[in-house]
């Protein structure tokens, strides 16, 4: 399988593999594998105190009987002012197992769909010899890449530079790519060495 190199000093195809990017659409792994990613990012840390928490409130109020009033043991009950909460939150985990085949599964039919959707490009590695905003937002726009995603396969710090105040342009190196990050994108722009990468991993 051939994809056009975005390029602004030649024109050429680079090949791409059939198995990583020529899959069928799988609904409902994909599913799984944005859950199990997006439960994983979730801190857990949240915490509350129950009504045995709360400092105090170890002396029964009143008496049992003869006030009128409804009955209480503790002035740190979760129905008064001050008082625990009923069901409170405890630090926990919330990640989600999902077996590595199963996920580089998920990934190669999240690329194959990009493909045939054409929200997804190859473009080659801008080098740049020193940070130019205007040189990289010009690149961009002579391929109509206003809303885009660039894989690459490492980060160059001229480039980054370049490229951090465009805005709806985030750019991540083959290691940080995650189900989410490539749905959610508009287009998906990956250098033909990032190609690379991402064939050897998912293709494993």
């Amino acid at each position: 399988m051939k994809i056009d190199l975005l390029s602004k000093t030649k024109k050429e195809n680079i090949d791409i593999s059939d198995s990583a990017f020529g899959r069928d659409f799988n609904e409902s792994l994909v599913h799984q594998a944005v859950v199990s990613f997006m439960a994983g990012s979730r801190q857990g840390s949240s915490q509350q105190k129950t009504r045995s928490d709360v400092r105090g409130g170890g002396k029964k109020p009143y008496a049992q009987k003869g006030t009128g009033r409804a009955r209480a043991g503790t002035i740190r009950s979760p129905l008064w002012r001050g008082g625990g909460v009923a069901f409170a939150a405890r630090p926990r985990d919330y990640s989600k197992k999902i077996n590595k085949k199963m996920y580089r599964a998920a990934i190669r039919s999240i690329f194959s769909e990009l493909l045939r959707q054409e929200r997804l490009v190859a473009i080659e590695n801008p080098v740049l010899e020193k940070p130019k905003t205007k040189d990289i937002a010009k690149f961009l726009n002579d391929f109509s890449l206003s809303k885009v995603l660039i894989i690459t396969d490492e980060i160059d710090v001229n480039f980054f530079l370049s490229i951090r105040n465009i805005p709806n342009v985030d750019v991540i190196t083959v290691r940080e790519i995650n189900p989410v990050v490539l749905l959610k994108s508009h287009k998906v722009a990956v250098t033909a060495e990032a190609f690379k990468q991402i064939e050897e991993w998912i293709d494993a």
